[in-house]
């Protein structure tokens, strides 16, 4: 029996949380076209009968801009030193350029293995993935690279392979049951969140958390869940609620139906919109966001 626990490190919608859901099966980490979309590291738990990958997901890499992004990146430089293998996602389709070899040389210069996910094979040209990999090479770059397409699936179960081969030898660390070792609060929260930044697109900045008030089970097996979403400016809230309140109606029944999925059972769900101006740099607020 093999397992171990593999960082998922990255830039900024390389891929690396849609990688996961893919290869663990579940949905563990949201998915959206924006920046910060993953703030907390989340685990996504892969179980075989001869193997255990234990995925620790991660903000991506960004330049420090506040308190909240300085959390982020500390969050990711402490899951890179603790793990038995660090899986670092590169957006293929975007190219390689200087600041991507910075990043990849800073995390596999370690004594901890490392090997490259170049993702988004399926939406670029392959001459392009040649020629990519002779740059890394040329550049003292000598980790495995993996072209892989997660919605496409293609090479997902090579690089599965690879990774449970160089996981240590021992006895599995999470139960075979569970995919992530988040609760249902923090995982009702973030499908708020990707409703979010899925429906608003560029109208709302990145700035948007999620304070949970009330995550009550009823004894019919209903859940009563109160929640605030928190933004930055007046106006950030007025296109939040929208005319009649028909935006976050709209987007609140969009969550609900997630969260329902989710916990397979039927919601109740209230929704308020509060200003909290500069909240990413507030310690209090900060810690309200991030519910564990």
């Amino acid at each position: 029996m093999k397992s171990g626990f593999i960082a998922v490190i990255g830039k900024a919608n390389a891929g690396k949380s849609t990688l996961i859901n893919v290869m663990v099966g579940e949905k563990v980490s949201i998915v959206s076209p924006k920046p910060q979309t993953t703030r907390n590291s989340i685990l996504g738990v892969l179980t075989r009968e001869e193997y255990q990958l234990v995925f620790v997901d991660t903000p991506g890499l960004y330049k420090s801009a506040n308190r909240l992004t300085d959390i982020m990146m500390k969050t990711t430089d402490d899951a890179a030193k603790d793990v038995d293998f660090i899986l670092y996602v590169h957006d293929g389709h975007a190219g390689i350029g200087e600041g991507d070899i910075s990043l990849i040389k800073k995390y596999s210069s370690g004594k901890i293995p490392m090997a490259i996910a170049y993702t988004k094979t399926d939406i670029m040209p392959k001459e392009n993935i040649a020629s990519d990999a002779k740059i890394l090479y040329e550049n003292g770059v000598t980790c495995d690279v993996f072209p892989v397409s997660a919605r496409k699936y293609h090479n997902i179960k090579k690089l599965e392979a690879y990774l449970a081969e160089n996981m240590p030898e021992g006895e599995k660390v999470i139960a075979d049951d569970i995919v992530s070792d988040k609760s249902e609060k923090f995982m009702v929260a973030e499908i708020m969140r990707e409703k979010i930044l899925l429906k608003f697109d560029e109208e709302i900045p990145h700035g948007v958390g999620i304070v949970i008030n009330e995550f009550k089970r009823k004894d019919n097996g209903t859940y009563n869940i109160n929640l605030d979403i928190v933004c930055e400016k007046a106006n950030h809230k007025a296109i939040l609620i929208g005319k009649q309140g028909r935006a976050i109606k709209e987007v609140s029944s969009f969550a609900r139906e997630g969260m329902e999925k989710f916990l397979g059972a039927k919601v109740f769900l209230t929704t308020y919109v509060r200003v909290e101006e500069d909240w990413r740099n507030r310690p209090g607020l900060i810690k309200d966001i991030f519910v564990e």
